[in-house]
């Protein structure tokens, strides 16, 4: 008998007691290990993620959370040749493997950046500026963002053991969620595999990932207000979560990604000698072929001109002739087996309920030539594609979740519109087109359908990563069938994780809470030049108020000269006293901003190491000859930089005239020194 497979709970491996259920080999039909949960305390384990590694985890900043993403992100690569070894046993090609592997490696790498660039090397995340709710500005308003003291579930479907773990751990680990995972149990030794390096590495703190391998009956029961679950499989098992009562009337909060009949639609613009009808054909084959067809965001309708029915159907016929299926650890092999003898078998079923209105035009569902396997024991399928006629029902109400597409052919463009809604929701559509009114007028209509859509042509086709890749900086999830959930989309899928409040205080309250200065909070002058402090002395609200320098017209005219701005404003008085905005010559705005810096600048060396960038610049007033300016300058944030000798600093900074008016707002960026002592 084959190992048993072991979940990780409480902080151990957990063996069950019993001999558990086999899980074969999708290629070959052997014993790859067994499978069970019982004895397994699912209340311990949600307690556990709750009281040990929540802690852990919101104990950290969103910086020092992504830089343990990263860091696991470079283990995983060091030992991901085994993970590619016991992939075969799925019935994924190497090619398969890579989108599964790599791309969940390469996930982490991308929330580990985003984390670091995007979120605070704090706690608390602010959402939108700051809403002034009194008169005097002594009561302001702040939406920020906070960790849940809570757990995430993942529920994970078979087709991508190792990618859908690590997409929906990264998001959540930076929004400080323990995760307890739950994989479909036909590829879940691939996920034990993993998460068993992952622990044996100690890079995430305890009790912060958990797996359940074996059934999850009884885990939602665990669950409340402040934990969550997302889904990804049928949308049959979807319903079962939906009407689970801790959902309905507990709190826990479920994402669902289902069941997708995605389409790709063919431009009317396109020719039989134009690039983009290979590169639509490369794509359908493409999505047929990779985990074969096993894959949520597959094409399984290929919407095409009318005119160009036959000539698609014998382009795409004549590339999948060429697909070789079999072992997949074969270097021959194209396309593997499909996860089980069993899922062939619901494969079969769905191209038995399309026939009933659409006809197969290549392959042949219960037959197929192997490369180096046996067709019987193995979860072979040869790939199918199919012709439905206009009128029919069932290519819209079914999917195939295997090799298998179909080919329905549209006379106009608002038709092809409507063929790809009928799919009721889907995650992903694709239009090939050269042509940009195709484009919008497609694009535009099918958008409310669909989470994701690729439009393809010859100018983009060289950096495209498809069709079907879901990519961690885009939201990856769809509207109605597709489940109504949404997953990655950058610092989108943290901020899923996370809870908005409105905070309603007092200015100096509101920077205390939110680590961050508010206008008008205090401000600090202490003598000593803000830029003369570095990083361990500089405080939130240390400032500097300038003197006052005169903006003579010699200013603007020397500016104008040496810069070529000689825009009417700056240089014609007749032109810019009938300008209502100005009522005559004013300052450059960019000159305003320059004398600022000089009013407010400390010259010589210091922690002040460079100035990055100015946000959010605004000019308020005119200036005009003769008007003195002065600018006050406070620290805003402070946000040190991890494995660098230097942070970021933001200033406030607020350029007013002679009468205490506001000419210019904007936050001013520096790099500064951590420590300083020259």
């Amino acid at each position: 008998m084959s190992r048993l497979l072991e979940s990780y709970a409480a902080g151990r491996w957990h063996t069950a007691s019993d001999e558990g259920a086999p899980l074969l080999d999708a290629a070959t039909g052997e014993e790859v290990a067994r499978i069970s949960a019982t004895g397994l305390d699912l209340g311990e384990m949600t307690t556990y993620a709750r009281t040990v590694g929540g802690p852990a985890l919101r104990a950290l900043t969103f910086h020092e959370r992504a830089a343990l993403l990263k860091q696991l992100a470079k283990h995983l690569g060091v030992d991901k040749d085994e993970l590619y070894d016991l992939s075969f046993r799925t019935g994924a090609t190497r090619r398969d493997s890579m989108v599964d592997i790599d791309g969940g490696i390469g996930t982490l790498f991308s929330y580990a950046s985003k984390g670091t660039r995007e979120l605070p090397n704090d706690t608390v995340v602010l959402d939108g500026g700051l809403e002034r709710l009194g008169r005097t500005g002594a009561f302001v308003g702040q939406h920020v963002y906070t960790s849940r003291p809570g757990v995430a579930v993942q529920i994970n479907a078979f087709n991508f053991p190792v990618w859908g773990m690590l997409e929906k751990l990264a998001p959540a680990f930076l929004a400080g969620l323990p995760t307890i995972v739950k994989p479909a149990s036909q590829t879940a030794y691939l996920t034990e595999l993993a998460v068993r390096r992952i622990v044996e590495s100690g890079i995430l703190p305890d009790g912060t990932l958990q797996l359940l391998c074996g059934s999850a009956s009884g885990l939602l029961d665990e669950l409340t207000v402040q934990d969550s679950v997302a889904f990804t499989g049928s949308a049959h098992t979807a319903g079962m979560l939906r009407n689970h009562t801790n959902v309905l009337h507990g709190g826990v909060r479920l994402g669902v990604e289902a069941d997708s009949l995605n389409c790709s639609i063919l431009g009317p613009d396109v020719t039989a000698d134009d690039p983009e009808l290979d590169l639509f054909v490369k794509g359908v084959v493409t999505e047929m072929t990779v985990k074969a067809g096993q894959k949520c965001t597959a094409i399984r309708r290929a919407i095409v001109p009318a005119a160009m029915a036959e000539v698609v159907i014998e382009a795409i016929s004549a590339r999948l002739a060429k697909v070789s299926v079999g072992n997949p650890a074969h270097e021959d092999v194209r396309m593997g087996a499909l996860a089980s003898l069993e899922q062939r078998d619901e494969v079969r079923k769905a191209v038995q309920q399309l026939r009933a209105s659409a006809e197969v035009v290549f392959g042949d569902p219960d037959h197929v030539e192997v490369v180096d396997g046996d067709a019987e024991r193995g979860a072979f399928m040869s790939p199918v594609l199919l012709r439905a006629p206009k009128g029919a029902v069932e290519v819209h109400d079914v999917e195939p979740f295997g090799p298998v597409s179909t080919v329905l052919a549209y006379d106009s463009l608002d038709e092809a519109v409507e063929l790809a809604a009928r799919g009721k929701g889907s995650l992903v559509g694709s239009l090939v087109t050269h042509d940009p009114d195709v484009a919008r007028h497609v694009v535009l209509g099918v958008a409310p359908w669909h989470g994701r859509i690729l439009v393809l042509d010859r100018d983009d086709a060289p950096e495209s990563t498809g069709h079907g890749s879901p990519l961690p900086v885009l939201v990856h999830g769809g509207p109605g069938r597709a489940g109504g959930g949404e997953e990655l989309g950058g610092v989108r899928g943290v901020l899923h994780h996370l809870q908005r409040t409105a905070i309603q205080a007092s200015p100096d309250m509101m920077t205390a809470i939110t680590g961050r200065w508010t206008t008008g909070s205090a401000r600090v002058e202490d003598g000593v030049h803000p830029f003369r402090k570095s990083l361990a002395t500089l405080a939130i609200g240390d400032t500097i108020t300038s003197e006052a320098r005169t903006v003579t017209l010699e200013d603007i005219e020397h500016f104008a000269e040496f810069t070529g701005d000689t825009f009417y404003a700056h240089t014609d008085e007749e032109a810019a006293k009938q300008n209502p905005l100005f009522g005559g010559i004013v300052a450059h705005g960019y000159l305003v901003v320059s004398l600022a810096a000089g009013l407010f600048v400390d010259p010589d060396p210091g922690p002040v190491l460079a100035n990055f960038g100015v946000d959010h610049l605004r000019f308020l007033t005119p200036v005009k000859a003769g008007d003195a300016i002065a600018v006050t300058l406070t620290v805003k944030q402070i946000t040190p930089r991890s494995g660098a000798d230097y942070g970021e600093v933001r200033w406030d900074a607020v350029v007013t005239n002679a009468d205490g008016d506001p000419v210019a707002t904007y936050d001013v960026l520096t790099l500064v020194a951590k420590e300083w002592d020259r």
